[in-house]
């Protein structure tokens, strides 16, 4: 019997940061930028930035269960982006910045409900994390792709991305792909 796997969408601000930190894990297959959660169809970073699609910054994970849970990966979700600041992350601002879980399964909606209620405690804010259904994925232009590793002497990258990673490099070491 062939291993079965799930996905995760999970927006925390720009996914460049999110996609450079969740590549890393074992068990995590793949890693893709995109959009959900908007009422325009296929849409461009052009119009996802002018903050009128309702779209999020998402990243979709495939991922291997037996390996990595789901549990673990909103973990790490909320170890590496700040969920109490409503659309932003750092400099970032606008709706597309949302933090916001889109479940997948009723499992995963109860996981997240879970998840959230316990790591409250770790902010002194309210959790502002959206939780959402399961909403039409698009995928970002291919310029996106691997960002952080194609261009990590890149203003943004440097400065923004890894110090994020470096961190959660620290804190997750052993869930790291050796």
């Amino acid at each position: 019997m062939a291993n079965q796997t799930e996905i995760a969408v999970l927006g925390s601000g720009c996914f460049w940061c999110s996609e450079a930190v969740f590549q890393q894990l074992r068990g995590v297959l793949s890693v893709q930028s995109g959009y959900s959660g908007g009422h325009v169809q296929n849409p461009t970073y052009e119009q996802v930035c002018g903050k009128d699609t309702g779209h999020i910054e998402v990243i979709r994970i495939e991922f291997d269960p037996i390996v990595i849970s789901y549990q673990d990966l909103l973990e790490i979700f909320f170890d590496t982006h700040d969920p109490t600041t409503p659309d932003r992350q750092g400099n970032d601002v606008g709706p597309q910045y949302a933090s916001a879980i889109f479940w997948q399964s009723d499992e995963q909606k109860e996981t997240a409900t879970r998840v959230v209620g316990e790591r409250q405690a770790d902010f002194a804010d309210p959790i502002v994390t959206k939780l959402l259904p399961a909403a039409p994925f698009w995928p970002a232009e291919s310029y996106h792709d691997d960002y952080f590793s194609q261009h990590p002497n890149q203003s943004y990258c440097a400065f923004v991305i890894s110090p994020k990673v470096e961190k959660f490099k620290k804190r997750h070491s052993d869930k790291l792909n050796s």
